[in-house]
């Protein structure tokens, strides 16, 4: 499995203006691209206001102007934040993946609660927790197997 990390904090606000004769701007074209060729897609959130965050719904935005790179594609959900671990997240972004034809797994949830004892996270942002470290093996081998069935 290889994945690839792809950077939406480059991407301009929905903008429909922006598209011109048929094209969006160069950043979007770019990450379109990348969306068109990957085989599955494993978004990670936190939650704001019992959402995925601003950012991530311009990228979704963006991803869904005609034609709809999204659909058809295998996809996973992981989240961190308080108490929920952003489950109210998680399941916006179900709710936006019906209408985009998205194919998410059922199982495993991941769903990580930030700030509960044991530290999860070093100082630069890396996952430390063995328990969730293997939650999230679990996660990518689940749509990992989704994926090949469902492009199969």
């Amino acid at each position: 499995m290889e994945m690839e990390l792809v950077d939406i904090s480059n991407l301009p606000f929905l903008n429909t203006d922006l598209e011109v004769d048929g094209r969006f701007p160069d950043a979007v074209e770019s990450f379109r691209k990348r969306f068109l060729d990957a085989d599955c897609v494993l978004f990670s959130t936190p939650e704001y206001n019992y959402s995925v965050t601003a950012p991530v719904k311009n990228a979704i935005d963006w991803a869904s102007r005609s034609p709809n790179v999204m659909a058809g594609k295998p996809a996973a959900i992981m989240s961190v934040a308080g108490s929920l671990g952003g489950a109210r997240a998680q399941y916006h972004l179900r709710q936006i993946g019906v209408y985009l034809d998205l194919h998410f797994i059922n199982k495993p949830e991941l769903f990580v609660n930030g700030y509960q004892s044991p530290q999860k996270f070093d100082e630069d942002g890396n996952l430390i927790d063995k328990a969730i470290r293997e939650r999230v093996k679990k996660l990518l081998l689940a749509l990992q197997e989704f994926s090949i069935e469902l492009l199969n």
